[in-house]
């Protein structure tokens, strides 16, 4: 009898499902870019010709300091943002774990004991009618929505998708937060040679108004050649307090990346960076790279998750069924409320047959058909940024690569002169100002190699954000992404 029912409502309800038609006007616009059609241009060219591995997971261990290996460790262990990422991964977990379990049946009970007073004029018999009394029912309830066009696995699997997209985002933030602390790090190793710079400085001049001194005293010098000399001194010092200050401001900044308080800066020492870091790529870089930045992987599961949402739309326009049971007792007196006279039992079909809904459903697939594009067009927008990222650091790495050899050599020479005009200076054949101007040279070319390879450490760091970090994640199969 029960395989004749719901045989019976099947056939209706194929028979009435095209009173809700899906209108195939309502259609996506966008396409997936294929990142092989994209041209990558002489420097991913170039710089991919030297065949190199992918970054390791632990790529910040390139710069061989371990100091720098603790306080990323420390950063995606105890810093905030890091943790916020992983409770939205979690939280998207229990969602999709609330989308399964519209897969299988639902069972609950119910029990009520109600004292009431029977009304005399329907239909509860004497002694009951006109009388207080009690009424009790207690049933086991069996519902199963049989989902036969698909609509709650379509939502199961969006909801997957989405807990892939949220793993990929937490991986984005803890590639953030690395680069970050490494950023920062470089940062503070700038800071400590602008200063070892600036105290040099300082002394050179100390010595300077040291000589000039006792040239005043043996009548070759003049007043003016005293004062010019102890003019840029307070300057110096003055820097070398910035200096200072920026290195305890950096070190705050490092010891709040971590999550901890101000004075764990306070043991952060003189960052020891290698700068022998190579600029290759890998081989294989567009496609490769769609598996391994976390927000290329994270807009592409979006797609995924978006096209399951026009599945579950258009599933919404079909006659949808389930099956109810139940089974329990039910008396008017306690009596007899567990004896076998009380047993209530029942079960049949509940059809749901979407025939008018005044544009609902119209409009709910409009909404996911536009996600769709919403979401495409993001993840082209994406890939198209992770190619130009990872083509601008080469570009400014080969540049920098070619400043460094460059600011070396203006480095040397202008010391060089320096040298040469303190020692006419000391020999009285040349003024103060020849000194002056050949002490600031020196000056100006020290610390623009200096920010030069702080520069060339810092691109490096970006250029393995780029390449996303060294970590492969989980992506979506290539034929998906297609409503």
């Amino acid at each position: 009898m029960r395989c004749t029912i719901v045989s019976f409502s099947t056939v209706c309800i194929l028979f009435v499902g095209g009173c809700a038609s899906i209108p195939h006007t309502i259609a996506p616009a966008s396409q997936l870019i294929d990142p092989g059609t994209l041209n990558m241009g002489r420097a991913l060219q170039s710089a991919a010709e030297q065949a190199a591995p992918w970054p390791t997971e632990q790529w910040w261990q390139g710069y061989a300091d371990p100091q720098l290996d603790r306080l990323v460790a420390a950063a995606t262990a105890g810093n905030p943002t890091m943790r916020m990422a992983q409770a939205r991964v979690a939280k998207v977990r229990a969602l999709s774990d609330g989308a399964r379990s519209n897969l299988l049946p639902h069972l609950g009970a119910e029990a009520a004991f109600t004292r009431e007073r029977f009304s005399e004029n329907q239909f509860i018999p004497p002694p009951y009618a006109g009388s207080w009394a009690w009424s009790n029912q207690a049933t086991l309830d069996l519902s199963y929505d049989f989902d036969l066009w698909g609509r709650n696995r379509s939502s199961l699997a969006a909801a997957l998708d989405y807990v892939q997209m949220a793993s990929a985002e937490a991986q984005e933030v803890r590639l953030a937060l690395e680069t970050t602390v490494v950023r920062t790090y470089v940062n503070l190793s700038l800071q400590y040679a602008l200063l070892d710079i600036a105290r040099s400085t300082l002394r050179q001049r100390e010595e300077i108004l040291s000589i000039t001194r006792k040239r005043l005293a043996a009548g070759l010098g003049t007043e003016l050649d005293l004062r010019q000399a102890e003019t840029p001194l307070p300057a110096a010092r003055a820097e070398i307090e910035r200096l200072s200050e920026a290195i305890d401001l950096l070190r705050n900044e490092l010891s709040a990346l971590t999550g901890k308080g101000p004075g764990d800066g306070d043991r952060i020492r003189r960052p020891t960076l290698s700068v022998a870091l190579p600029v290759r790529l890998p081989e294989l870089l567009p496609a490769e790279l769609l598996g391994r930045r976390p927000d290329v992987v994270a807009q592409r599961w979006r797609v995924e998750a978006a096209t399951k949402g026009i599945e579950t739309a258009k599933a919404a326009f079909y006659p949808n069924i389930n099956l109810s049971a139940f089974v329990g007792w039910q008396s008017l007196d306690f009596g007899k409320f567990l004896s076998p006279s009380s047993l209530i039992e029942g079960f049949g079909p509940a059809l749901s047959l979407p025939i008018f809904q005044g544009g609902r459903l119209r409009s709910a697939l409009a909404v996911s058909v536009a996600d769709y594009d919403l979401a495409v067009e993001s993840y082209n927008s994406t890939v198209i940024g992770a190619l130009e990222s990872v083509a601008s650091e080469v570009v400014s790495l080969r540049s920098l690569e070619k400043q460094r050899a460059e600011a070396g050599n203006s480095c040397r020479l202008a010391r060089r002169s320096y040298d040469i005009a303190l020692r006419a200076f000391r020999a009285g054949v040349t003024d103060y100002l020849n000194v002056l101007n050949a002490q600031n040279q020196t000056f100006a070319e020290a610390q623009r190699k200096t920010q030069v390879e702080a520069r060339y450490l810092d691109a490096y760091a970006l250029l393995m954000q780029a390449l996303g970090g060294g970590v492969p994640l989980k992506s979506p199969p290539a034929e998906g992404g297609r409503p």
